[in-house]
C-alpha cells in the first residue's frame, strides 16, 4: 500500500508541476513580443538599418526590404523607405494576423493593444487610447506615442491597425516617423 501511495503522491507532484511549465511557457511567449517591439523601437533611431535584409521590390519614391527580424508571432515583416526632401523616412510593419474571423481579429487586436499600451522603452511608456474594433466600420487604429523628452524618439509612433482587406481581416504593427499631427497645418507657400 506504501509504494501504491508513492507512485500516487510522485504522479500528483508530477502532473503539477507540468502545468506549471507550460504557464511560464505561455507567459514567456506573451512577453516575448513586447521583448521584439522593443528592440524595433531600438533600432528606429538607425533606420532600422541593423534588421534590414534583402530588397523586395524598388518604386520612385520607396524602397521595400525583408526585414530580418522576425517579431513573435508575425506572420511576416517588412521594412519601407521613403525618399524624399527631408532626407531617409523608414516604417518597419509586421503582420500580426490574416483571418476570415471578424471576433478572432478582434480578440489579437485587443491582446496586442494590452501588450502595447505601457510599454516600457528607455523609462518612456508608450500610450493609445483604445478604441473598439466594430465589423462594419472596415478599419480601427490605434497609435501610440511616448511622451517623449528624448528628441530621437519624439516622432516615433507605434501603431495597431485591424482592418479588412478583400475577404479577410488583417491585423498589423507598424512604427514610423510622424512629422506632425493631421491637425496640424503645413508650411503656406505663397
Amino acid at each position: 500500500m506504501k509504494a501504491f501511495v508513492k507512485v500516487l503522491t510522485l504522479s500528483t507532484i508530477f502532473f503539477f508541476s507540468l502545468n506549471q511549465a507550460d504557464a511560464q511557457l505561455r507567459l514567456t511567449s506573451n512577453n516575448n513580443f513586447s521583448a521584439d517591439i522593443k528592440k524595433v523601437i531600438d533600432d528606429y533611431p538607425s533606420h532600422f538599418s541593423h534588421i534590414t535584409g534583402e530588397q523586395i521590390i524598388q518604386n520612385p519614391q520607396s524602397t521595400d526590404y525583408q526585414c530580418n527580424f522576425k517579431v513573435n508571432g508575425a506572420e511576416e515583416c517588412s521594412i519601407t523607405r521613403y525618399s524624399g526632401k527631408k532626407g531617409q523616412v523608414s516604417s518597419w510593419q509586421a503582420l500580426m494576423l490574416t483571418t476570415d474571423d471578424f471576433e478572432e481579429a478582434k480578440k489579437k487586436f485587443k491582446s496586442l493593444y494590452a501588450q502595447i499600451n505601457n510599454l516600457s522603452v528607455r523609462s518612456m511608456y508608450l500610450k493609445g487610447v483604445y478604441e473598439s474594433p466594430v465589423e462594419e466600420k472596415k478599419f480601427t487604429s490605434v497609435i501610440f506615442s511616448f511622451d517623449a523628452t528624448d528628441e530621437s524618439l519624439k516622432k516615433l509612433k507605434v501603431e495597431l491597425i485591424l482592418e479588412a482587406e478583400q475577404m479577410d481581416w488583417k491585423v498589423k504593427v507598424v512604427v514610423y516617423d510622424r512629422d506632425r499631427d493631421d491637425d496640424e497645418r503645413g508650411d503656406i507657400i505663397e
